[in-house]
């Protein structure tokens, strides 16, 4: 990800970006922050878009919220998919609307490809041809990764041969454009860091304090309504491709409502998912931001979250 050079950036406007994996205590210290400055906070969250996932997205209470605006938040039908792209434009949109009343934007979520895609732009990769996307998508992992070794070798020894996301998504590209992704990827446009002066802060708290809370998250949302919360996603018969069915505990339960596992065996599945979910986010998050931002490794509690509001007003 991209960072503007300091000397470039004393007349930007400033925007705050509060990221990190589930569960390591990013909300609460997006809105501790938008208290202390009058700001607004701005979801950078994969599943907390989708209404239908207030309490499975751990989407922050409208007593958590108090009175600090939040934006892009619950504001998508779950019948959609959000991509990346389209998140990315109405972030900038609120970011602006946000520059423009005389407020500090707080960005806060733990998808990468969100945070990236804003900051850095996106590559002008034409639509996919819906044939060739389902053909590729019902390949083996193993099976797509020996085609992308003929047709884009590249990008195969770059990938893991068990990463099927990223593996499906490099083949179907050079597939349906005649072109690698690498190339697209060399022409990305539409990012915002360059106009902006970013206050950067990633959580990166000990694992097992992380792991611990992963456990306890997922027990709590059942006790909160998150079964009712699946049955009546349930009842709309979405396409279970689409990511709001495809959501952290939406599997879990719907394979207990349909009778196909006990709640204990839900509960731990999920817990399980998430914790696999929050692994993954601490490895982006370790890896992929320039080590020239923040990163805040201490079991985040209101004494800390204190001080990191002091720390992102400097």
């Amino acid at each position: 990800m991209h960072t503007p050079e300091p000397s470039s950036s004393e007349s930007r406007p400033r925007a705050a970006l509060i990221a990190g994996p589930t569960a390591s205590g990013k909300s609460a210290l997006a809105i501790a922050l938008a208290k202390a400055t009058g700001g607004i906070v701005i979801n950078a969250d994969a599943s907390q878009v989708y209404a239908d996932l207030a309490i499975l997205s751990a989407r922050p209470s409208a007593a958590e919220m108090g009175d600090v605006p939040h934006r892009l938040f619950g504001h998508i039908d779950g019948v959609e998919a959000c991509t990346a792209p389209r998140w990315a434009a109405e972030a900038k949109a609120q970011i602006d609307a946000a520059h423009e009343a005389g407020k500090l934007p707080v960005l806060v979520g733990g998808t990468g490809l969100y945070i990236r895609t804003l900051l850095d732009g996106i590559a002008p990769v034409p639509e996919i041809d819906l044939d060739i996307r389902a053909a590729v998508r019902a390949l083996p992992v193993a099976d797509a990764h020996v085609a992308l070794t003929r047709e884009d070798p590249e990008a195969a020894a770059r990938l893991a041969p068990a990463d099927a996301t990223r593996i499906a998504r490099a083949l179907e590209v050079v597939r349906s454009t005649g072109r690698p992704l690498k190339i697209w990827q060399q022409h990305k446009a539409g990012g915002i860091a360059g106009r902006i002066t970013l206050a950067p802060m990633i959580l990166r708290p000990p694992r097992d304090w992380l792991v611990d809370r992963c456990d306890r998250r997922f027990a709590q949302m059942v006790e909160a309504g998150a079964i009712a919360e699946v049955e009546a996603l349930l009842t709309r018969n979405l396409h279970p491709d689409l990511p709001v069915m495809r959501a952290i505990g939406v599997p879990e339960i719907a394979a207990y409502l349909r009778g196909d596992s006990d709640l204990d065996s839900c509960i731990a599945k999920a817990t399980l998912a998430t914790r696999q979910y929050a692994k993954r986010q601490y490895t982006w998050f370790t890896n992929q931001p320039p080590p020239t931002w923040p990163r805040e490794e201490r079991e985040i509690d209101a004494k800390i979250t204190d001080e990191l509001v002091i720390k992102l007003q400097q």
